[in-house]
């Protein structure tokens, strides 16, 4: 028998006997929820938003298509194993029968969801990481080095990577009241309207086909059944954060034409390219003819305007991308039904030995008190140039300069009074063979100093954790302003309030609201300067990869860098950080005031005007605590808006003792579709507090549903 029950907050339990049975239900109550998320998430990942939205989504699907994203889905589907094919089948199934007519967007758009292929799932999975790689970051590095040098390129790579995040951290039964493990953590993703992920809770019974039953309550990618990331099944808990791996390199392409044939120029001259052309449907407008080119290196994702030869061919410029997954052919799924199954930490390790991306680092405990740290993904081992920007073809053979897998990634046990941390921060030598960019270091430490030395420790202590708004780079920020000279009139009320704060970012702060008024004021004034003329121009690589090459967002990220530097580029920094003061006079009394929940509706994200097409956003721009670089993660674009449009997107707390002790919670809501819980969560979220996780029957706000 298959049953859905909704718990309170409308969080659906599914129930079965069989693995196909609970998929199909899995799909079916994603789609009640999600129709239009789903709608929007298939699009994306197979290039046909255009076919839905307009001229507004040629962008996105030429880089899709040129990527060759629909393909890999296909292929990689393909190469998993039989139960997990019929696992992807069933859900995709359950999500074609569970689809909706009446969400607010399709009806604007006057249009209908489409079923999903089995493969879809696998395209899902790929759409929701196509940009949370490298590349765009090796893009902008090449830019910086091309107009500012090696050094420069340095500089402005400072550690900080806005689109990549998350915490985690864990201890030992030593350390805890109860005696077992605890484990938190929070993903960092662009805040969407309705949430990338998806709590769920998946009870199998005892399946006939042998492995036996679970109980899993978890996070799923909306699109992708199972828990990939976070997750307590009962005897073992585990969580991820971003590795920050470098798994994709970009090359610097010659192509030639002649005809429907393409040729690039590799090692050993003018070598085959294989390409197709395909269409891509645009509502209102004729179809855009997109080429699907690939050379023994990659697929093309960017090529500029083609000019003519004596001969009659044409030739151009162009940028290939190689990705693990292209190379390997497979993205990891088949580790889904291996973690749903899992019981200890071995269990789960050896599950995510198939684990392919984003490369994640994994920590993990189970009720025996095990705790274990390690890195899971696929790594390719490649020369050390080809991490630092994009590399010209003619210099690597067909294999694209890359010899394997790296092996033995890092992996370690923590001691039961022990404890492990990990927020995208270089950690050590071990970090050096994985990735070159990491996240700043502040997150990391500070979660270590809050655990050091405490034993006792509880839920409610993890989830105090979760609500810390301590910007832990703000003293030494401080100490570089206090020893510049004072500012005029108007600035020195600002200089005052940044340098008399405690450095917590509390919505009621007005210390909080000068150090960030201040900031973007030196954001804006630095992005003025003569020396970033080159880098100004966001577009150069195309539309879609934008929001990676902002001058602004790339200058705030490198802010403590420039600060500390000795007139970069020419630019006299202290200076423009007095000026910065007084340009920040009459900013918002506290830091809450400008620092408001901003959620990207899926309209925003795929361009559609929302005074053409208008939908219910029901989402209230609240107060935030919190920032970028705090533990409580609301990340705003200093220098163009306070308003926070990334952070966590989720939070929880694992307690291996007792899963009802622990807790979840997302910014908005079960539901996608406007009503009772399209955002019941969003105040507890504010507060930084948790809804309890799952563990019995739930107290249901509606009658169960048998299927």
């Amino acid at each position: 028998m298959e049953r859905l029950e909704r718990d309170a907050h409308g969080i659906a339990h599914v129930h079965a006997d069989t693995l196909a049975g609970l998929a199909r239900l899995h799909g079916a109550a994603t789609a009640q929820d999600r129709t239009w998320q789903l709608e929007l998430v298939r699009r994306r990942a197979t290039g046909t938003v255009a076919a839905l939205v307009g001229p507004a989504g040629v962008a996105w699907d030429t880089l899709v298509r040129r990527a060759d994203l629909p393909a890999l889905a296909r292929r990689a589907y393909d190469d998993l194993d039989a139960p997990t094919r019929d696992f992807l089948a069933a859900y995709a199934a359950g999500v074609s029968s569970g689809l909706r007519d009446d969400t607010p967007e399709l009806v604007a758009l006057d249009a209908a969801p489409v079923a999903w292929e089995p493969w879809t799932p696998v395209a899902a999975l790929l759409g929701h990481n196509l940009l949370f790689g490298s590349f765009p970051q090796k893009l902008w590095r090449q830019r910086v080095v091309d107009a500012l040098g090696e050094a420069g390129a340095r500089l402005l790579s400072a550690e900080g990577v806005a689109t990549s995040g998350s915490n985690a951290w864990a201890v030992g039964g030593a350390r805890t009241a109860s005696g077992l493990p605890l484990v938190g953590g929070d993903p960092h993703r662009v805040i969407e309207a309705p949430g990338v992920y998806q709590q769920v809770r998946l009870v199998l019974a005892g399946d006939p086909s042998g492995g036996g039953g679970f109980d899993v309550a978890g996070f799923a990618f909306v699109g992708v059944p199972g828990v990939q990331h976070f997750a307590h099944a009962g005897p073992v808990a585990w969580a991820i954060t971003n590795a920050m791996a470098d798994t994709e390199d970009l090359y610097a392409e010659r192509l030639r034409r002649r005809g429907r044939h393409v040729e690039a120029l590799g090692p050993d001259g003018w070598e085959p390219a294989g390409v197709r052309r395909e269409q891509v449907e645009v509502r209102g407008a004729d179809p855009v003819e997109v080429d699907v080119v690939t050379t023994p290196r990659g697929v093309v994702v960017y090529e500029e305007a083609a000019t003519p030869d004596a001969d009659g061919s044409t030739t151009s410029s162009a940028t290939s991308l190689r990705t693990a997954p292209w190379v390997a052919g497979r993205c990891g799924l088949d580790a889904l039904l291996p973690l749903l199954r899992a019981r200890t930490v071995d269990d789960v390790d050896r599950a995510l030995d198939r684990w392919v991306l984003p490369v994640n680092n994994v920590v993990v405990a189970d009720d025996r008190g095990a705790v274990r740290y390690r890195v899971a993904g696929l790594v390719p081992r490649r020369p050390d140039a080809h991490r630092r920007g994009v590399v010209p073809a003619e210099r690597v053979g067909p294999d694209g300069g890359w010899d394997g897998w790296l092996a033995d990634l890092p992996r370690h046990d923590v001691p039961p009074d022990g404890q492990v941390v990990t927020a995208n921060e270089r950690r050590g030598a071990e970090s050096e063979p994985i990735g070159a960019s990491f996240a700043p270091p502040y997150r990391a430490r500070r979660i270590a100093r809050l655990l050091d030395g405490r034993t006792g420790l509880e839920a409610d202590d993890f989830a105090a954790i979760h609500r810390d708004t301590l910007l832990l780079s703000a003293a030494r920020t401080q100490a570089l302003l206090a020893a510049l000279p004072e500012p005029g009139p108007a600035g020195a009320p600002v200089r005052e309030a940044v340098l008399a704060w405690d450095g917590h970012a509390e919505a009621g702060s007005g210390g909080a609201a000068a150090f960030a008024a201040w900031r973007s004021a030196l954001v804006r004034l630095l992005v003025a300067e003569p020396a970033f003329d080159a880098l100004r121009d966001p577009t150069t690589y195309g539309g879609e990869l934008a929001p990676y090459q902002s001058l602004t967002a790339r200058l705030a990220l490198a802010l403590d860098a420039l600060l500390e530097a000795e007139r970069p580029f020419g630019v006299d920094v202290a200076a423009l950080a007095v000026r910065a003061f007084e340009d920040a006079a009459g900013h918002p009394a506290t830091w809450g005031e400008s620092h408001v929940l901003d959620p990207a509706h899926g309209f925003e994200l795929l361009g559609v005007d929302l005074a053409t097409h208008p939908v219910p956003l029901v989402t209230p721009r609240v107060a935030l605590s919190g920032d970028g670089d705090t533990v409580r993660c609301t990340g705003s674009l200093p220098g163009t808006t306070d308003a926070s449009w990334r952070g966590s997107v989720a939070r929880y707390v694992w307690d291996l003792a007792d899963r009802g002790r622990g807790g979840w919670v997302v910014p908005l809501g079960a539901s996608g579709h406007p009503g009772a819980h399209s955002h019941d969560q969003l105040d507890a979220w504010v507060r930084g507090d948790l809804l309890p996780c799952p563990t019995d029957r739930p107290a249901t706000d509606r009658p169960e549903e048998d299927a």
